[in-house]
C-alpha cells in the first residue's frame, strides 16, 4: 500500500518543512507539493525534505489539487494545506481508519476542536453559511464544508465530477463523494493558528463558493479545465 500526500503551496517557506516532517504513515508514502510560483524558499525546502515538487502556474486552489491528484501514484490520497493549520501527524491514523472501517472518503471537521485565534469570527460565520447551504441543497451531514484535509481511496476519483479550479473545489469533492453513494466519514481535528500570511480573500471567495453551490445543484457547474486524468490506471479495487 502507498499513500500520496498532496500539499498546495504559495510562499509557505516558514511552515512547509514542519508540515512534511510531521507526516507519519506506517507504509510507503510520497509527498507531492504543488507550488504556485513561490519566491520564499518553499520549493527548495520541500525538495530537501524529499517531496516531489510540481510547479503549477495555472491559478486556483482546486487546480493545484487536480494537478496533485493527476500525478499521485498511491492507493490512498491525503490532502492538507502547507501552513501548519492541519494536524499532518494524524494522517497515518486516518489512513488506518479508512482501511479498517472500509471508508471511501474522510473529511476533517475544523470547527469542533479549533484553537483560539485559528479562525476569525467573519470566517466562522462564512463557514456556517456555506456549510448550512450545502446541507440544505445536497442533504449532506457535513459540518465543515470548507475543510481542506481529506483522506480518500484513489479508485473513487474517476467516479467524481470535479469541475471547479478554485476554492469551491473543497465543497465540490465532498458533495460528489456523498452524492455518488460512497461511504463518507467526517472526523474532528485540532485546527491550529496558521504560520505565515493568509491567502484567502474572505468575502470574494465566500460569495464565489455560495454561488457555486447553487450552480452545482441546478446542473450549471461547468468544467473550468479538462477533467482529471490520472497518469497511472486506477484499479477497480484498492490493494488495501
Amino acid at each position: 500500500m502507498k499513500v500520496s500526500v498532496i500539499i498546495p503551496t504559495i510562499n509557505e517557506g516558514k511552515s512547509i518543512g514542519k508540515v512534511i516532517d510531521d507526516i507519519k504513515v506506517d507504509c510507503e508514502k510520497e509527498v507531492i507539493v504543488v507550488d504556485s510560483n513561490s519566491t520564499d524558499g518553499t520549493v527548495e525546502i520541500s525538495k530537501s525534505k524529499g517531496a516531489i515538487v510540481i510547479n503549477e502556474s495555472r491559478k486556483g486552489y482546486g487546480r493545484a489539487y487536480k494537478t496533485g491528484i493527476e500525478n499521485a501514484t498511491g492507493d490512498i490520497i491525503a490532502t492538507l494545506d502547507g501552513d501548519s493549520t492541519y494536524p499532518a501527524e494524524e494522517i497515518g491514523k486516518f489512513v488506518k481508519m479508512l482501511i479498517d472501517e472500509k471508508i471511501d472518503f474522510i473529511t476533517c471537521d475544523r470547527l469542533s476542536k479549533m484553537q483560539k485565534g485559528a479562525m476569525s469570527l467573519k470566517h466562522k460565520f462564512g463557514n456556517w453559511v456555506l456549510s448550512t447551504t450545502m446541507r440544505i441543497l445536497f442533504g449532506t451531514k457535513i459540518k465543515d464544508s470548507q475543510s481542506g484535509m481529506w483522506i480518500f481511496r484513489r479508485e473513487i476519483i474517476d467516479k467524481l465530477v470535479l469541475t471547479s479550479d478554485g476554492m469551491p473545489f473543497s465543497e465540490e469533492i465532498k458533495i460528489e463523494a456523498w452524492s455518488k453513494g460512497f461511504k463518507v466519514r467526517e472526523v474532528p481535528i485540532e485546527y491550529r493558528v496558521r504560520i505565515g500570511e493568509a491567502k484567502l480573500t474572505s468575502w470574494g471567495d465566500g460569495i464565489k463558493n455560495l454561488k457555486f453551490l447553487f450552480r452545482k445543484k441546478f446542473g450549471k457547474a461547468k468544467h473550468e479545465s479538462p477533467p482529471i486524468k490520472m497518469k497511472q490506471p486506477i484499479l477497480e479495487k484498492s490493494t488495501t
